[in-house]
């Protein structure tokens, strides 16, 4: 199947045009390792290996920061594919920014000493998509401030803005059967997570943690990337010692979102808690049903939390 990453081209994407006179992408994140040495695939020992043999001798880097350059390190040199379709920021037009499509051709190779030293070989297409043309969500998405990072969700909304189509009001298939199922939900979920970020302060949440930031890499918690999806919101305690998942679901969940979510829980674990930091999980949902609540009476570390929106009329005049 095929993938999608979203790549910035340095600062401001300066360096595109060279991107594409020279046919690759890179990054560089002052790792001077060439990464055919760690031979494993497999992200958490890739991981390990780099915290271990690399990242322990800069006491200066924090394990959150080191964590977030592992993963985008792993997917240039080990996770992108031939065929596989990365995005870079070419400029602006009209005062949006727009992107242009490449597709990866060849294997990771090192070029010591140079801007970029961690490279894949892209053959440029004539493909370029507007991010005014994306839908709110895949905006947000697109406004990370990593690097490198997987889009791959977004998939269809990509193939049929490349083939200059507008996106629909419902975008995936899945949406669609959830809006029949449930349309009051699916109607609230699509505001939920941004109002969440906006009143932040003002909810129960807000009062003992912080949304999720690292000014090493300008990254914010929503949206979070991790190898396997982005974490809705993440959030970190006031006193430093916990973080917490946070998983939205539109309209009822499912016990299926609680393998999801730690899967989430284990990623910021191995990748991105200190020794002395906790992880915990918490669902969002209108409603829950026996299947979640049997599933959750195992679990010690992650709680359920329904949303419930109040509507009143007030007359003015």
């Amino acid at each position: 199947m095929t993938e999608y990453y979203k790549v910035m081209a340095g600062r401001g994407g300066s360096s595109f045009d060279k991107f594409v006179e020279h046919g690759f992408i890179g990054v560089n994140f002052g790792v001077e390792l060439n990464l055919d040495e760690i031979e494993s695939d497999d992200f958490y020992l890739f991981s390990e290996i780099m915290h271990k043999d690399y990242w322990v001798n800069r006491k200066e880097v924090k394990k959150s920061s080191s964590g977030l350059t592992n993963g985008q390190l792993w997917k240039i040199s080990k996770r992108m594919q031939n065929g596989d379709k990365v995005l870079v920021p070419a400029g602006r037009i009209d005062g949006g920014m727009y992107y242009r499509v490449g597709e990866i051709i060849g294997d990771y190779y090192h070029e010591a000493n140079e801007e970029f030293p961690h490279r894949r070989s892209v053959k440029w297409t004539d493909i370029i998509i507007h991010r005014k043309d994306m839908n709110k969500d895949m905006k947000n998405s697109f406004g990370t401030g990593l690097t490198l990072t997987t889009i791959s969700k977004y998939s269809e909304e990509i193939e049929l803005l490349a083939r200059g189509e507008k996106i629909p009001a419902f975008s995936t298939k899945l949406e669609i059967e959830e809006i029949i199922e449930d349309p009051t939900g699916f109607a609230l979920e699509s505001h939920l997570e941004e109002f969440l970020v906006r009143n932040w302060s003002k909810t129960e949440l807000g009062q003992d943690y912080d949304i999720y930031f690292t000014d090493e890499d300008g990254e914010i918690g929503q949206q979070f990337p991790t190898d396997t999806g982005g974490i809705d919101i993440l959030a970190i305690s006031k006193n430093q010692k916990k973080l917490l998942v946070i998983e939205l679901k539109r309209g009822r969940a499912s016990d299926v979102v609680v393998g999801q979510i730690q899967r989430y829980m284990g990623y910021i674990k191995e990748v991105i808690a200190n020794d002395n930091q906790t992880v915990h999980g918490i669902i969002i949902a209108l409603e829950d049903d026996l299947r979640i609540r049997r599933a959750l009476s195992v679990t010690n570390n992650i709680e359920f939390y329904q949303y419930r929106i109040d509507f009143h009329l007030a007359k003015t005049m």
